[in-house]
């Protein structure tokens, strides 16, 4: 839906990215984006040309406000990227001063003000903060910003740990702001990626902050590696919002002649996918692909014969349906006539029924108490 983002006398219209959502009602701003540029204009700290670093901004709501700036945003998120340049172009807003970075990249190191959206992983915060802590000077600014309810004492604590000295301001809007010095001397620093042993192989999974189950095998995870099909030599894969790539790395395990492409919209997932394969199945580096992308969009249509999927009912923080939609009708698309989707999902979320619309068939393969597995075929 676009949502008109007015403030301070700047009329914005925004978007959420994807645009084609099936839940329209979900708006591309919060409250915690209101308070945070409200906050930055009112103390003036923008009167003269500022290098600005900013984190986490999901459609580009902060940083549409702030166009006149030298601005750097990161983010773990493909989607968010898009989003913030559809929201430049649709706004008529320049791209000249704004530098995309992953949450891989380094900082720029003449930062004056860092803003910051304080994410739903408490690994990427961990990450993040470290990161800020040892890259940036002690100078820099610092303020964040989220929804009231998600500060609590202990992500106060988080700040201090990792910053230093940390401050909050009153609730507005049921959102608040965040201030934190970078003047802990022995603030702590997150080590990442995290690595743990995969149960009845001889894998080694390594996993950067933001990837989902970063800390052990996750059981829908290991429900779906339990009724994965058989693939034959030369199979063409997909393992679609791959993760750390566990999924994949149990096809090529089984049928090394396979070609798998790992793709998802998240960097640290498709970093922890590559150094996955590349340290425990090297000899097969050769059949795996790696791509970040808005579900399979730049796939071509009719290339593939298996997608091997465990769709997300979230984004960012907000709980839809939509991604599973685009999955679903992306693996329509670029299935070869006969391939195959084989899915899992929780069982309340009613996969099924969006299989058959789609497909126009499905089939239970597994059930239990909490998950189902399902495949469709294009016919």
């Amino acid at each position: 839906m676009i949502s008109p983002f007015i403030l301070n006398d700047k009329n914005l219209f925004l978007d959420r990215f994807p645009t084609g959502q099936v839940n329209r009602s979900l708006q591309a701003w919060d409250a915690a984006d209101e308070y945070i540029i409200s906050y930055v204009e009112q103390q003036l700290l923008t009167c003269s040309k500022q290098n600005i670093l900013i984190f986490n901004d999901s459609f580009g709501a902060i940083s549409c406000n702030l166009t006149e700036q030298q601005l750097y945003c990161v983010s773990d998120s493909f989607l968010s990227h898009q989003g913030i340049e559809l929201n430049l172009e649709q706004n008529g807003l320049s791209e000249e001063n704004i530098t995309l970075l992953s949450s891989l990249d380094d900082l720029p190191n003449d930062i004056n003000i860092v803003l910051y959206k304080i994410p739903k992983s408490k690994g990427l915060l961990c990450q993040q903060l470290s990161k800020i802590k040892q890259q940036l000077s002690k100078d820099v600014i610092f303020i964040a910003c989220d929804r009231a309810k998600e500060i609590h004492s202990s992500t106060l604590k988080m700040f201090e740990n990792y910053l230093g000295t940390t401050t909050t301001s009153l609730a507005v809007k049921k959102a608040r702001l965040v201030f934190s010095q970078l003047d802990n001397d022995k603030a702590l620093s997150a080590v990442f990626p995290t690595s743990w042993p995969l149960e009845n192989t001889d894998f080694t999974l390594h996993n950067h902050a933001n990837v989902y189950a970063r800390e052990k095998l996750d059981i829908g995870a290991r429900y779906f590696m339990e009724n994965l099909p058989n693939v034959a030599a030369n199979t063409e894969v997909i393992d679609l919002g791959c993760g750390n790539g566990v999924i994949g790395l149990q096809v090529l395990s089984k049928q090394p002649a396979a070609q798998v492409h790992f793709i998802d919209e998240s960097y640290m997932a498709i970093a922890s996918a590559k150094l996955n394969m590349t340290e425990n199945l090297p000899s097969a580096i050769e059949q795996c692909h790696f791509l970040v992308n808005d579900c399979l969009t730049s796939v071509e249509g009719g290339s593939v014969d298996l997608v091997l999927c465990n769709p997300p009912f979230h984004q960012q923080t907000a709980t839809t349906d939509h991604i599973a939609w685009q999955m679903f009708k992306d693996s329509h698309r670029v299935l070869k006539k006969g391939g195959e989707l084989r899915i899992i999902g929780n069982r309340q979320l009613g996969y099924h029924i969006k299989l058959q619309r789609i497909f126009g068939n499905e089939k239970l393969i597994a059930s239990n108490e909490k998950f189902v597995t399902i495949s469709a075929i294009k016919r």
